[in-house]
């Protein structure tokens, strides 16, 4: 058998290649947009990519198995569990509970475990070669490393009112099938730590059934249904405002983008008159180098393994934009983009200082000035962190406007007081600076050093995952 784990660092998420070398089939799990890697691992290990698999319709990335299927033939089996509205309206081989898919001398028996979204399902691999019994079972967003599948996605990201309860509820019974699951059988789900899909994802890929049972919070109480409900549906964080985009897309039949784009660098002239035009400009570069210098109006959303997720956050799908950033970045930045379905690029520069614009900058404080500004009326201090990290810890008297959110809620910031902005470290205050600057804020400081800085001096610390 030959297995190959892939894991996006950038959406804390997993796809898999699964191959029976005996007959050279294999199949995919959950893949992501850019195909062109599995196309890779199957050329250099002699197999064929013939099943193309996903276990839910996701919400957090632009599934690629329609693309991975029109280059390859291969067919694909999705759910056809959930009922009526959880149904995928493109050609497809539907799966139900208890089905099998057979790839060459391996098979996969579908389990089908609701809850995250009603249609999930899971796979348990069985390589009858070696013995009948399953070695692995493939979970999706059922059941991560130390946690589960939030089920308030639907709700809180496609407005479906009412279904978090429900989803819990069906939750707590799924839980108790994986619990009867054999012991010993290796856990592989979709996601990582960094993913919003839940709230303690552990940053090791894989675990066991055993291990989950006995480690993973939603099995300590799994003889409680409001108990389980209540822990499940509490401190979630944000799901960004483009997971309802892709519930849709992936639902649905879409263009699709069978190759990586090439996006072309754009002349001093060719990007000017982009930007008189009203495109929107989003400087990739590192906070550091943005706040030296950016051109007026531009958005700080730094090319690392959080750019997709503000990007999804801060940008609609219909709206053309200019990026700023090297050459050695553009093909990562470009596949971070497809991989959410961002593919309206206009082109890139690399270079801000040479295009004619008066650059602005960005007001950095220190620490010690920071302080002097704590319980001063005549200032507003924002801390554009997550509700739940807020709520964990804040300094006192500063009002909270995630950065997620803040272009709709520029109503909550003074005009007329000095607005001082942080978050955890950095990145997220960086981005939130950019966008009241964009919306006219004259008076605006950026206290970069944010809560880990702020903590450190007083000894202590605390966790976060997004700077």
């Amino acid at each position: 058998m030959f297995f190959q784990h892939l894991f996006d660092k950038s959406l804390a998420q997993g796809s898999y290649v699964i191959g029976c070398q005996a007959t050279g089939e294999a199949i995919v799990i959950d893949a992501k947009r850019d195909i062109d890697v599995y196309l890779e691992i199957a050329r250099q290990n002699n197999l064929r990519i013939t099943h193309i698999a996903e276990t839910h319709i996701h919400a957090d990335f632009l599934c690629g198995s329609r693309e991975l299927s029109t280059v390859t033939g291969a067919t694909m089996y999705l759910s056809d569990e959930g009922g009526e509205d959880w149904q995928y309206q493109f050609p497809h081989h539907g799966l139900k509970d208890g089905d099998i898919i057979r790839v060459g001398n391996l098979t996969l028996a579908v389990m089908h475990t609701p809850g995250h979204t009603p249609e999930s399902i899971s796979f348990l691999l069985t390589d009858h070669p070696a013995t009948d019994k399953p070695l692995m079972v493939f979970t999706g967003d059922f059941v991560f490393v130390g946690d589960v599948g939030r089920p308030d996605l639907l709700e809180k990201a496609a407005g479906l009112i009412g279904t978090k309860e429900a989803g819990a509820k069906q939750m707590f019974q799924s839980l108790k099938k994986f619990a009867a699951l054999p012991e010993y059988l290796q856990v592989w789900s979709a996601h990582g730590a960094g993913s919003a899909c839940g709230k303690a994802l552990g940053a090791v890929h894989s675990s066991t059934v055993g291990y989950e049972k006995i480690r993973n919070w939603a099995f300590q109480h799994d003889d409680n249904e409001q108990e389980f409900t209540d822990l499940l549906l509490t401190d979630q964080p944000e799901p960004p405002k483009y997971f309802a985009m892709m519930k849709h897309l992936n639902k649905v039949d879409r263009k699709l983008l069978i190759e990586v784009p090439k996006y072309q660098k754009l002349s001093g002239s060719a990007f000017l008159n982009a930007y008189r035009n009203g495109l929107k400009v989003i400087d990739a570069r590192d906070k550091k180098n943005f706040a030296n210098g950016f051109i007026p109006g531009s958005l700080n959303i730094q090319g690392n393994n959080t750019f997709s997720t503000w990007m999804g956050w801060l940008l609609n799908y219909q709206e053309q934009f200019v990026l700023v950033c090297d050459d050695r970045q553009i093909e990562d930045l470009t596949r971070k983009l497809m991989r959410i379905g961002l593919d309206n690029v206009y082109g890139y520069i690399t270079d801000v200082n040479d295009l004619g614009i008066e650059l602005q900058k960005v007001d950095l404080i220190s620490i010690d000035e920071f302080k002097t500004y704590i319980s001063n009326e005549d200032v507003q201090i924002i801390d554009v962190r997550g509700a739940a990290e807020y709520e964990a810890g804040h300094i006192e008297g500063a009002n909270h406007v995630f950065v997620g959110t803040l272009p709709d809620h520029l109503d909550k910031i003074s005009r007329d007081k000095q607005v001082v902005v942080h978050c955890q470290a950095g990145d997220r205050s960086a981005i939130a600076y950019a966008i009241l600057a964009k919306n006219g804020f004259k008076n605006v400081k950026n206290f970069s050093g944010g809560m880990h800085e702020w903590l450190a001096a007083e000894g202590k610390t605390i966790a976060s995952e997004f700077d």
